[in-house]
């Protein structure tokens, strides 16, 4: 089992990432070939802050859908128009599945559209076996582990078989989905959907249609969240940016727009993101 090798890509989406990533500990692994169409990597958040203070980390979230064993429990999330947030205390472990952009469809076969903002019961997908692994990682949390290693790998093979028993069959659509998803996240100069459908030779609304059943969220959605993946990343390093030059690349047509929508999506302004990021610095 090997690590991921997308490194380029390790901490975003996890905001103030360079700041506070020595208060967990976040390993990915890839998956076989066999479920590569499906699943982009497992992944596991380690954390041991006994004797310190509860930290609680912002996802902006990925155009993916991640199932998630915690606490004993394993649940399904769709996307996030927001972010979210996620409470660390004492001494805990996540396993967790992200899946390709286009890879959860064909376990599902129903629009992923009904997935926003919401989670389901894992087991309803993957049987009971997923609430008994999710049970043996909660117990295996609440002893020491020489080597976390070893017991990341184990966790990870025993969920990849689960997965591989109820494996569908490959779906074309799902990967031409994927395939266009990492084009946008690939290309920074993706700003429009129109220049996206022009350059894979598809139409709009075609675009959009593919889009809501595989993924539940339209292109400009998925355009705009890379695009400001990148820039929260940029805010990371406390860099003051040109608004309007930046407002632009991420598609929109005034810097207020963009402003507006990132306190909706963020909860504070770029301006305070920053100062929030500049004063964990130091």
């Amino acid at each position: 089992m090997e690590r991921s090798s997308e490194l380029s890509w390790a901490g975003k989406g996890i905001l103030q990432y360079d700041v506070n990533h020595q208060k967990f500990e976040l390993t990915r692994y890839q998956p076989s070939i066999e479920l590569a169409p499906f699943i982009k990597h497992y992944w596991i958040v380690r954390w041991d802050l006994r004797d310190q203070e509860p930290y609680q980390q912002t996802i902006l979230s990925h155009p993916n859908v991640n199932m998630v064993l915690e606490d004993g429990q394993a649940r399904i999330f769709g996307i996030s128009r927001i972010t979210s947030t996620h409470l660390l205390k004492n001494k805990g472990a996540v396993l967790g599945v992200k899946f390709t952009s286009g890879g959860f469809y064909p376990f599902w076969n129903q629009s992923l559209d009904q997935l926003i903002n919401i989670s389901i019961a894992a087991d309803k997908l993957f049987g009971e076996e997923i609430l008994a692994l999710a049970a043996s990682i909660q117990q295996a949390n609440q002893v020491y582990s020489k080597n976390t290693e070893t017991e990341n790998i184990r966790w990870v093979i025993q969920l990849e078989n689960l997965i591989k028993r109820r494996l569908p069959k490959r779906d074309a659509s799902g990967e031409k989905v994927n395939a266009i998803v990492d084009r946008i996240k690939n290309n920074p100069h993706i700003t429009r959907v129109n220049r996206l459908a022009n350059e894979i030779a598809t139409n709009p609304r075609t675009l959009q249609r593919l889009f809501h059943r595989y993924i539940g969220i339209g292109p400009k959605w998925v355009i705009q969240r890379y695009r400001l993946h990148e820039a929260a990343e940029q805010m990371d390093q406390g860099e003051l940016l040109d608004w309007a030059n930046l407002a632009q690349n991420l598609g929109y047509f005034d810097q207020a727009h963009f402003i507006k929508d990132f306190k909706a999506i963020v909860g504070k302004s770029p301006v305070g993101y920053i100062n929030t990021v500049n004063s964990l610095d130091h």
